[in-house]
């Protein structure tokens, strides 16, 4: 067993950005757990033909850490993965990382006032614990009827199978989210025929991506000041499109960019109306590509304008009764958003998890602290996601809290902070009562945004701007406070 004053889960972009401010305020006795043999979370993990951001490269990175060497405008996976990874390196967070060590429990000890947690190789304990799991971190298996027995291949595309060739293969892809939109052009002209299966149609927008000369990539490099006006001028334009998302109508005129490049893309009446949404911009994911909607319209696809319904045999059936016989099935369903499996495998004192506190509808007192869970922080968490802008940008809103946190804890000898239920009620009340007029709410569509209970667990209903200014500094009046020698309960107000 090791001891630590801090533990950090996961090594993605989350894990990594909490090393960094960790080690920038000296603190270096702390451990970050991953269960694969790399950094980079989510960016090691998914490596599907075509993976790349639809964030502006300038946006998606650390503010602290700027790369004035993007290739593109909108980064590809192989390069945002070496990014994290040089940052792992550059500021030192690689030697503090167990690799092949996965968590399997933690739970809070109250008479020890630390962490233990259970991993694959031993057990640590700690003071804190930063959890960067995130949500994109388990991928989403439908329930299927039969889907087990299929004779074929099976893989979901953030487990891609590269030994599998698919050329002249008939395949068939369950969904029509995001990473769907990336593979399928890339897959479309090397099978013998595609049958996309889509539950809803998406909006696509046009990308404006582009390869960045080696002369503006010069001048980035040579002059800072540059990149960083560019930041700001992404940053910008999302947080403009941003307004729409709490102000639906708005976003009209984005939706009649849509409309405008399906009709400019897709000839066939029939497919058009198949690829038609029926329910505002915005409600899901905004979704961005120039090649996806030209390779629905090749003669060996068929778009299936349903759900799967069952899988038998080798053959694939649609909702609509249509069958589809495949070589092949790969599952483009996303991740497990809200029913993150991190939620399952955290406990309090008393042996209840997260999972069990949340009962399917996750909250955070400003989408990082949960109550009866001290001295422990969840990045990415609960209500913090938007639809426009980048989640560097929530993560340092979030690490900039929880190391005023640590700084203020450490400096006052506490042994814990527990965040008041009261306090997390009120926010969470707040944040709820702000949601319907937003477009996550309002727009007219069911998406992950959702949780099983039909509340908004996701969406964080106000401009990130407001996000700095609100997740900017920790304020011990919310929580329940100990020192070293106190055994009481009390908030930091009753305390004289």
């Amino acid at each position: 067993m090791t001891d630590h004053d801090v533990v950090i889960i996961g090594a993605g972009a989350s894990g990594i950005g909490a090393a960094v401010k960790l080690l920038g305020q000296g603190v270096r006795d702390f451990v970050v757990l991953e269960k694969a043999d790399g950094v980079g979370g989510t960016w090691r993990a998914n490596t599907y033909p075509g993976c790349a951001c639809d964030v502006p490269s300038a946006l998606y990175s650390f503010s602290f850490a700027p790369n004035p060497s993007w290739t593109r405008a909108f980064a590809g996976q192989p390069e945002i993965l070496d990014y994290l990874r040089d940052v792992a390196t550059r500021y030192g967070v690689t030697p503090h990382v167990r690799f092949g060590t996965e968590l399997t429990r933690a739970q809070w000890d109250d008479t020890a006032r630390r962490w233990v947690l259970e991993t694959t190789r031993g057990r640590f304990t700690a003071r804190l614990v930063i959890a960067g799991a995130g949500p994109w971190n388990e991928p989403l298996i439908p329930d299927l009827p039969g889907l087990l027995d299929f004779p074929g291949e099976v893989f979901h595309s953030a487990w891609w199978n590269h030994d599998y060739d698919l050329r002249g293969k008939r395949v068939a892809v369950v969904g029509s989210g995001a990473s769907a939109v990336q593979f399928v052009p890339r897959i479309q002209p090397h099978v013998a025929s595609l049958h996309l299966f889509q539950r809803t149609a998406q909006w696509v927008l046009p990308k404006p991506d582009h390869h960045v000369p080696r002369v503006e990539r010069y001048l980035l490099r040579r002059f800072p000041a540059l990149q960083r006006a560019l930041r700001s001028a992404e940053y910008l334009g999302m947080e403009a499109l941003g307004v729409g998302f709490r102000h639906p109508a708005v976003l009209r005129a984005v939706q009649a960019v849509g409309r405008a490049h399906l009709l400019a893309t897709v000839r066939d009446p029939a497919l058009r109306r198949a690829l038609t949404p029926d329910y505002t911009l915005g409600c899901k994911r905004l979704l961005f590509s120039n090649e996806y909607y030209p390779a629905l319209t090749r003669p060996n696809v068929r778009v299936h304008p349903h759900a799967v319904r069952l899988v038998e045999g080798s053959t694939v059936v649609g909702t609509d009764g249509s069958r589809s016989e495949v070589d092949c099935v790969i599952l483009g369903t996303g991740f497990r958003i809200l029913d993150m499996p991190l939620a399952e495998r955290v406990f309090d004192a008393d042996g209840r998890s997260l999972a069990d506190h949340w009962r399917g509808s996750p909250s955070a007192y400003l989408g990082t602290t949960v109550s009866g869970f001290p001295n422990a922080f969840l990045l990415l968490g609960p209500n913090l996601g938007t639809g426009h802008s980048s989640a560097f940008m929530i993560l340092e809103a979030q690490l900039a809290y929880v190391m005023d946190a640590v700084r203020t804890i450490r400096a006052a000898g506490w042994s814990s902070v527990d965040v008041r239920p009261e306090v997390q009620a009120a926010y969470d009340a707040e944040v709820q009562a702000a949601l319907p007029s937003t477009v996550y709410n309002a727009g007219g569509c069911s998406s992950y945004y959702l949780d099983v209970n039909g509340r908004n667990s996701f969406s964080w209903p106000w401009s990130t701007g407001r996000m700095r200014e609100r997740i900017r500094v920790f304020d011990p009046a919310a929580y329940t406070v100990r020192a070293e020698s106190d055994h009481s309960d009390r908030p930091l107000g009753d305390r004289a």
